[in-house]
């Protein structure tokens, strides 16, 4: 049970539940990716990813200069079942979805350090 309650104290701040989103919509991104999409400075943008990081939710990667960060392959069922459902919700959202053609905006604009010089040319099928 506490288990479950820290998911849902994870996913109880809008920024992270965006983050989560952006995450799930492009694969990984890195904090500067994050930070121009969410418009919120660097400092809080690492915060939230520390905070979902120690909960479990997300695994970071790095590449070069690059800190990359994805949803954690390794969730267990619940956490699996939770996400699902949170981000079939966030698919409708005005905000999400705002922030989602900001990603792909800043992506075509070459604006997208993760597309830019990480994964070059490798956009996912979800935002194109």
């Amino acid at each position: 049970m506490k288990e479950m309650a820290t998911l849902f104290r994870a996913l109880a701040d809008p920024s992270r539940l965006r983050i989560i989103h952006l995450l799930f919509s492009s694969g990984e991104l890195c904090v500067c990716d994050l930070e121009s999409v969410l418009g919120i400075t660097q400092t809080k943008v690492s915060r939230h990813l520390g905070y979902l990081r120690r909960t479990g939710l997300i695994t970071g990667r790095k590449q070069g200069l690059w800190m990359l960060y994805s949803i954690a392959p390794s969730l267990s069922k619940e956490q699996r079942d939770v996400l699902e459902c949170a981000r079939k919700l966030m698919e409708g959202n005005e905000k999400t979805i705002r922030d989602k053609q900001r990603l792909v905006s800043n992506i075509r604009r070459g604006c997208c350090a993760t597309f830019s010089n990480v994964k070059l040319g490798q956009i996912p099928a979800s935002l194109q």
